[in-house]
């Protein structure tokens, strides 16, 4: 990365439950730890009401995207599933760009009910994995590791094939 050791914020709504995910995030977070700084950060998930209508959806959204944006910072990139899909080496491109012009990038990935579009505007980027809808707890798993499949690119480490 030209010298640049990033400071990665991934920014989440809720928290892990089971201990596999858990296991997962952490062995990521240990092995991008050689390279970057790394911080996970965990906003409370907003609870509808049990008759709830499209409006509480929309309160929730906004709710838990306040609570998000405050840990904003540097280049944003929020995981969306209509967003940009990228290969691996773009990530990587990516990832050794923004290093060259900020040393901060905050991943979002939103809750149960998305976010709401004024967060998806304050964006840099809205980034698909997939079109399919994934648990929160595994997309956790799959973008630490999609992050640092790009950082083992960038570092010419033979993990990535």
């Amino acid at each position: 990365m030209g010298g640049y050791i990033l400071r990665i914020n991934i920014v989440c709504v809720g928290n892990i439950k089971e201990k596999f995910y858990s296991s997962a995030c952490s062995e990521y977070v240990k092995r991008l730890s050689k390279y970057h700084t790394v911080d996970i950060i965990e906003v409370e998930e907003e609870k509808l009401p049990k008759n709830y209508s499209e409006a509480d959806i929309a309160k929730v959204r906004v709710k838990e995207s306040l609570r998000i944006e405050k840990h904003c910072k540097g280049y944003i990139v929020v995981l969306d599933v209509f967003g940009k899909e990228l290969t691996s080496e773009q990530l990587a491109g990516k990832l050794k760009a923004v290093a060259s012009e900020s040393f901060t990038i905050t991943f979002v990935i939103g809750g149960s009910y998305g976010l709401s579009d004024l967060m998806k505007q304050k964006a840099n980027l809205l980034l698909s994995f997939s079109r399919f809808t994934f648990p929160h707890q595994l997309m956790r798993v799959i973008l630490l590791e999609q992050i640092y499949r790009a950082t083992t690119i960038i570092n010419n480490i033979t993990y990535h094939k």
